[in-house]
């Protein structure tokens, strides 16, 4: 099973163990350039830019364009995401996702494309868009999930719920319950820690795509702690 990720470090944080996750059942690629929307996805399309990291298991293998990505392999699945300040806002997304998926459907018409839905900043984070949700985690999770949720229909697209289980790691277990003492999921406040938090994510996207049970998977990052794998296998 071959899946391109149309992405940024966000992607790339959700890809990076997916294949050692999967024991090589898929096969998997992202396409990053940091901070990257579906405004700037476009850009580089229509221009033929060679500025995307094609990445494998997190590190970058060399400089490609989005149309030679396309066409690298005959993909099953390509996945589509708005950067992570923009997630919740509705109307960020046009026309830019709509551009993007017709021209997937022309370039890849047997692949099926998915909407990645991203996660909520940490409770304290700086980032700058954080603003945009009144600095709020909550309201952004909840705008994120509402936006979509209405792209999803818009466009018929499956989604890789990976900003619920974050979500419900964070609410439902004391371990990642930060404001309580628990470890955060996030390393800066955004980006997922390269452990647990990118473990949670990888493990989603395996069960999206294969249906396996997450309790199946034997794989764990190095230098994790086996209690703590077993708490994020049974709460996602």
């Amino acid at each position: 099973m071959k899946i391109l990720a149309i992405g940024n470090s966000f992607s790339e944080d959700a890809t990076c163990y997916l294949q050692r996750v999967s024991q090589g059942e898929l096969y998997v690629r992202n396409l990053y350039i940091g901070g990257c929307s579906l405004e700037r996805h476009m850009e580089c399309l229509t221009g033929e830019l060679k500025e995307y990291d094609f990445q494998k298991d997190g590190k970058a293998l060399r400089k490609i364009s989005l149309q030679e990505a396309l066409r690298y392999k005959e993909w099953d699945y390509i996945t589509v995401q708005q950067v992570s300040g923009l997630s919740g806002i509705e109307d960020s997304y046009e026309p830019f996702l709509g551009q993007l998926i017709e021209h997937i459907k022309q370039s890849n018409p047997t692949a099926k494309i998915i909407l990645h839905r991203t996660w909520a900043y940490e409770q304290d984070s700086t980032h700058q868009d954080f603003i945009r949700y009144d600095n709020k985690q909550e309201v952004m999770y909840e705008k994120i999930w509402k936006a979509s949720e209405h792209y999803a229909k818009k466009y018929d697209l499956p989604i890789i719920p990976v900003g619920d289980a974050i979500q419900k790691l964070r609410t439902e277990t004391k371990e990642f319950d930060y404001l309580n003492g628990g470890s955060s999921l996030c390393r800066d406040g955004y980006h997922l820690t390269l452990d647990y938090g990118r473990y949670a994510a990888a493990l989603i996207w395996y069960r999206f795509f294969t249906g396996s049970s997450i309790m199946e998977v034997t794989y764990a990052p190095r230098g994790t702690k086996r209690n703590l794998i077993d708490i994020i296998q049974k709460t996602v």
